[in-house]
């Protein structure tokens, strides 16, 4: 890498951070209304604990725990199983999800540096084995409270156009491209756009998915 581009990209990344820092601290101050309403709502209809964390790999696969509102129950069936995500995601859990509002805790993580305002979404741990050489380079940055493939169809993507659409924005890494990103973000969520508030009924696991397509291979070959 020549010397001029090592220098963009440390001022990049510098950048970064200091927007990812001020825009937090401003989002969750300008906010701070909106988020004790929510604190309630979710108190009121689901209980304590009001908030759901939960291991993610982040940059470099390195383990954070994501900070969002509850949106589901516990309900569980006669045998002590927890129902399907779909019955236990309530109506203001639904409606929490389309608008994207269970997520404004993640500002949290942004702050502590386990995440920036934009890059690659968070997925599960559970995922990492099953990702190609070319998907790994998704973890080279810090994942995202909003990346490129949430604003170019977000759940309506396969999981191959959603993990190549992560792997160009790592490859085309700018603050311009993060400023662009930010606005169509703002733009969906007012229209909802391409929002599915239950997805795990329409999108299987990814590790299901890749087990699916070893299996197909196998017979097929």
């Amino acid at each position: 890498m020549r010397p001029a581009q090592t220098r963009e990209k440390r001022f990049h990344f510098f950048s970064k951070r200091s927007i990812d820092i001020s825009c937090s601290l401003i989002i969750l101050i300008v906010l701070t209304p909106l988020l004790f309403l929510l604190f309630l709502l979710v108190l009121f209809e689901f209980g304590w604990p009001v908030f759901f964390t939960q291991v993610r790999p982040g940059q470099f696969a390195r383990p954070f725990k994501i900070i969002k509102f509850r949106t589901m129950t516990n309900d569980c069936d006669s045998q002590g199983n927890l129902l399907t995500d779909q019955v236990r995601t309530k109506g203001l859990g639904r409606f929490m999800r389309k608008a994207s509002l269970d997520e404004l805790p993640e500002f949290i993580n942004v702050i502590k540096g386990d995440m920036s305002l934009v890059g690659p979404r968070p997925l599960l741990v559970k995922y990492l084995p099953y990702f190609t050489d070319r998907e790994k380079k998704r973890h080279n940055v810090k994942p995202g409270v909003t990346g490129l493939a949430q604003v170019k169809g977000r759940n309506l993507l396969t999981w191959e156009e959603r993990l190549e659409t992560d792997v160009q924005y790592v490859e085309n890494l700018s603050l311009w491209l993060d400023v662009k990103i930010l606005f169509m973000t703002v733009i969906n969520v007012i229209r909802q756009k391409d929002a599915l508030a239950v997805s795990s009924e329409q999108i299987p696991d990814f590790d299901d998915y890749r087990k699916d397509q070893l299996k197909n291979n196998a017979v097929g070959s």
